[in-house]
């Protein structure tokens, strides 16, 4: 059974940071491509953050350069390091495992940025 976990977030004020968590379990983790994806109310979900097994990334425009994505494999874990939050960032924040036949999301976690 495959699970995707989210965990890490919350309320956090404008400028605020937050790292959030993805714990995969029932794959083979380093062989999966992770995302970190997040929708807001109103809104098509989007791509925030992606890691390929290489440890490459790719980052969408609005959170390039406050935003770092990280995996450790031997944890099953991904994470996303925000930085200088923003109220635009307030989403639901979904955790995405990726193979070339496999495709896997987690719950999500809310992030809401107000002061």
């Amino acid at each position: 059974q495959v699970q995707l976990v989210e965990s890490g977030g919350g309320l956090v004020q404008p400028g605020g940071f937050l790292r959030l968590s993805c714990a995969a379990s029932g794959i083979n983790f380093s062989f999966y491509t992770m995302g970190w994806y997040r929708q807001a109310p109103g809104k098509q979900r989007e791509l925030v953050a992606v890691i390929n097994i290489g440890g490459s990334t790719n980052y969408a425009d609005s959170v390039k350069g406050r935003s770092t994505i990280s995996r450790d494999n031997a944890k099953n874990t991904v994470y996303l390091q925000m930085n200088s939050l923003k109220p635009d960032d307030t989403a639901v924040y979904y955790c995405n495992a990726r193979s070339v036949s496999r495709d896997y999301w987690g719950r999500g976690t809310q992030v809401t940025v107000s002061s």
